[in-house]
């Protein structure tokens, strides 16, 4: 016979720690402009970007991923760390093909046997990365998650490609998620995600898979290198990411004027302004540090939620819309109240604020 006894609610994940972190050595739009007959005020109208972090020769995805990691846990208290039994490490630059770059990560961190795993989704990843570890927590397949997005750009873009050499950055953002309820402050949810892998060939970088490896041919210089169609990448940005926005916007019952934050993947200013300018959101509420890291693939949205919460721009009982867009193609939204949390350090210092 069925029993009348109420089953639990689903537990919800939680947001109960932020950090994010940066490789030291800055390079400026001067610096650059040296090698790519370009100058700094031609980088920032294109972009808004006025500086990028870039790691030291030698230092890899998993070393930006552990030092955001531990920052993250240091945040979270003593309980939420004890919980963590599961680290998602989400990246498009990962230490090797082969092992996941996590399992490494979460012994360097003192975690090891958790469950560890890659996601990888490109920029989009961090967002893909949450409804992933909203999921395992949902299930009870996992008590608590940190959850990392990490990329070294610098790896795999050619440092004399003009187009690109002037967007991307290195960094790693974490958060650390426990088990909650869906109605309190901090948990996240009302995901949309999708793909369109028709359109692969937008955002690549060609060689180092099977595809190519396969073939036995020496990959080309390009082939080595990330490369993206930015005109046609732009227009499907802006388009994919504000249709995402508002079908979470749309399951969670909120309107776009009830959106207090709207922390978009760090791709450039144009895209950012357009997809709020699409929302009907006012560019003020827009959430951005991409002046002072360029673009850093998946660790772009915590990146940024860690610098905004430093700052105190971020304040508890504000709601935040999260949407990213990136290759494969992929693109996420999801939606959260900020709950009370530890200050995060600064995770770079701060330029004058670009002019929107």
């Amino acid at each position: 016979m069925p029993s009348n006894t109420p089953r639990p609610p689903t537990p919800a994940a939680v947001l109960c720690g932020l950090a994010g972190w940066v490789p030291p050595r800055v390079v400026t739009n001067g610096e650059l402009a040296e090698r790519l007959d370009t100058d700094d005020a031609w980088i920032r109208t294109r972009t808004g970007i006025r500086s990028r972090h870039v790691a030291e020769p030698g230092q890899a995805t998993s070393d930006l991923a552990v030092d955001a990691g531990r920052l993250a846990l240091r945040t979270a208290g003593t309980d939420a760390v004890d919980a963590v039994d599961t680290v998602i490490v989400t990246t498009t630059t990962p230490d090797r093909p082969c092992p996941a770059t996590a399992p490494v990560v979460a012994a360097r961190l003192g975690l090891a046997g958790a469950a560890a795993f890659d996601v990888g989704a490109v920029c989009t990843g961090f967002v893909y990365g949450l409804a992933t570890a909203a999921g395992l927590i949902a299930s009870g397949a996992a008590g608590g998650v940190l959850l990392i997005g990490a990329d070294t750009y610098s790896t795999i873009v050619d440092p004399l490609d003009r187009a690109n050499a002037i967007i991307f950055g290195d960094g790693a953002g974490a958060v650390v998620l426990r088990a909650g309820e869906a109605h309190e402050p901090g948990a996240v949810g009302h995901f949309d995600l999708g793909s369109d892998g028709a359109r692969e060939d937008l955002i690549t970088v060609a060689a180092g898979g099977s595809r190519q490896r396969s073939t036995g041919a020496e990959p080309t210089h390009a082939e080595l290198h990330f490369a993206m169609r930015g005109r046609e990448v732009y227009r499907h940005a802006v388009t994919r990411m504000a249709a995402s926005a508002r079908i979470a916007l749309d399951k969670a019952g909120w309107k776009t004027d009830d959106v207090d934050h709207f922390v978009p993947h760090q791709a450039n200013l144009r895209i950012l302004h357009s997809v709020a300018d699409d929302l009907g959101l006012p560019r003020e509420r827009c959430v951005t540090d991409v002046d002072a890291v360029g673009n850093t693939g998946a660790a772009s949205i915590p990146l940024a939620l860690a610098d905004a919460a430093a700052g105190q721009r971020i304040r508890p009982g504000d709601r935040l819309l999260l949407t990213a867009f990136g290759g494969g193609l992929t693109w996420g939204s999801c939606l959260l109240t900020w709950p009370e949390l530890a200050p995060p350090p600064h995770p770079h210092p701060r330029p004058e604020r670009t002019t929107p």
